[in-house]
């Protein structure tokens, strides 16, 4: 791409809301189009003192309502939670609130900007939570990094709330978090984990049915295997057995120094079991030894990493996931010259984004209705196939449904509470 392709794609991102250097988008040339939607968004944090704000659900008129609110009518309800800690779903908020945890080690684009710095945007995730599922939530940052020291942490402020969702923090640290926060009593989930492989997967499904394939003839290459990689790649091999799912039939996962196979100098724990998982033939090579006829192209990685030559190489047809942010490992018209048939990214402003908002409020939503212990791969596939389903007749422009559908997370929910309850995980 040239620097006049740059700028326009800079520019694209600028008006669209996403992150390109504030000097950038704030540039006299943009700022004459629109105005600057950074400067315009740090007016309003100021304005409004942040996004989220606690509301008593209790009228407060009168010394009545303070004695029923508060003291002495409130010893009542404490008295019963007393003697049944369960009552608390029921009596207090917990049955309806999720707590937002981040240590600030992997914001967005930003990367490791410390607790206080990721706080706007852990308050946008709360407001997320409630504007598309009713689900009260506090965003929750952390001053910690040990694993160890999160974990503990989580495990004492888990009385006060439904459920957990670990936002934005750091791979490989973000895995061992998870996995020992999973018998806690509440469901926990990494939503920059599950929420986007969820969402990838009922977009790859939506996608084999315009193709007319099934997922079992489709050879897929992911590259970047960071906490996205690491799930989607799970949920495309059937790494957790569970009767809905179905493994595509190849795949292959790169990261910066390409295709990833058991043994590879350099591995870590991780990485070692993609190797082990993926491929068992220990094929060595770069990204582009892995996409030579391959289906399917997933990029959970960097921008600007492929061309159109590159989707040449490809099997006739191909679909391409390109979710980098702001700009996309390739943009979507080079990646339709290379010949790609389906293309979605991470973007608001070009066809089939994959975004987040379809899962996690209403996979919290569900597993808060059902009053689950934890979620389960059963629970993430009920969800994947009701947004798959929210999509009658695919095409493909439109292999998943708007951010904005407000009956998506509704049937997200009814789906992932029916699976809590047919796997007896609820209380």
């Amino acid at each position: 791409m040239d620097a006049r392709g740059a700028e326009e794609v800079a520019a694209s991102a600028c008006r669209a809301g996403f992150s390109m250097p504030v000097t950038y988008c704030s540039s006299p040339r943009y700022n004459q189009a629109m105005p600057d939607i950074y400067e315009e968004s740090l007016r309003k944090h100021r304005e409004k003192q942040g996004k989220i704000e606690v509301r008593s659900r209790m009228r407060l008129e009168s010394m009545e309502d303070l004695s029923i609110a508060y003291t002495p009518g409130v010893a009542r309800p404490c008295e019963e939670i007393a003697k049944d800690p369960a009552a608390a779903w029921d009596l207090t908020w917990k049955g309806r609130t999720v707590a937002v945890v981040s240590d600030g080690s992997a914001v967005l684009g930003l990367g490791d900007i410390g607790p206080e710095a990721a706080l706007p945007v852990m308050e946008g995730k709360a407001a997320l939570f409630r504007e598309f599922a009713g689900v009260d939530a506090v965003p929750v940052v952390l001053n910690a990094r040990e694993p160890g020291e999160i974990v503990r942490i989580v495990e004492v402020i888990a009385p006060t709330f439904g459920g957990i969702n670990l936002e934005d923090i750091s791979a490989p640290r973000c895995f061992e978090i998870e996995n020992r926060l999973q018998d806690i009593g509440i469901p926990v989930l990494h939503d920059d984990q599950h929420g986007t492989a969820i969402v990838l997967l009922a977009a790859v499904m939506n996608a084999a049915k315009v193709k007319g394939v099934t997922l079992g003839q489709l050879s897929v290459v992911i590259n970047g295997a960071g906490a996205a990689g690491r799930a989607i790649t799970e949920l495309l091999t059937c790494h957790e057995q569970d009767d809905r799912c179905i493994p595509v039939g190849k795949i292959r996962v790169c990261d910066s120094r390409g295709i990833i196979a058991p043994g590879r100098d350099g591995n870590d724990a991780i990485k070692e079991d993609i190797g082990r998982l993926t491929n068992a033939q220990e094929q060595r090579g770069d990204l582009r030894d892995a996409m030579e006829g391959a289906d399917v192209f997933i990029g959970v990685s960097r921008r600007g990493l492929l061309e159109a030559a590159d989707i040449r190489r490809m099997a006739a047809d191909p679909i391409v996931f390109a979710m980098a942010n702001p700009r996309p490992e390739i943009m979507p018209e080079e990646a339709e010259k290379g010949g790609a048939a389906i293309v979605g990214t991470g973007r608001s402003d070009f066809p089939n984004q994959v975004n987040n908002v379809l899962a996690f409020p209403g996979l919290f939503r569900g597993a808060l209705e059902a009053r689950a212990r934890r979620f389960s791969k059963g629970m993430q596939f009920a969800a994947i196939e009701a947004i798959v389903a929210a999509v009658e007749e695919p095409t493909p422009h439109h292999i998943l449904p708007a951010a904005f559908d407000r009956s998506v997370p509704v049937a997200v929910a009814h789906a992932v509470a029916d699976a809590a309850r047919a796997e007896g995980l609820c209380y």
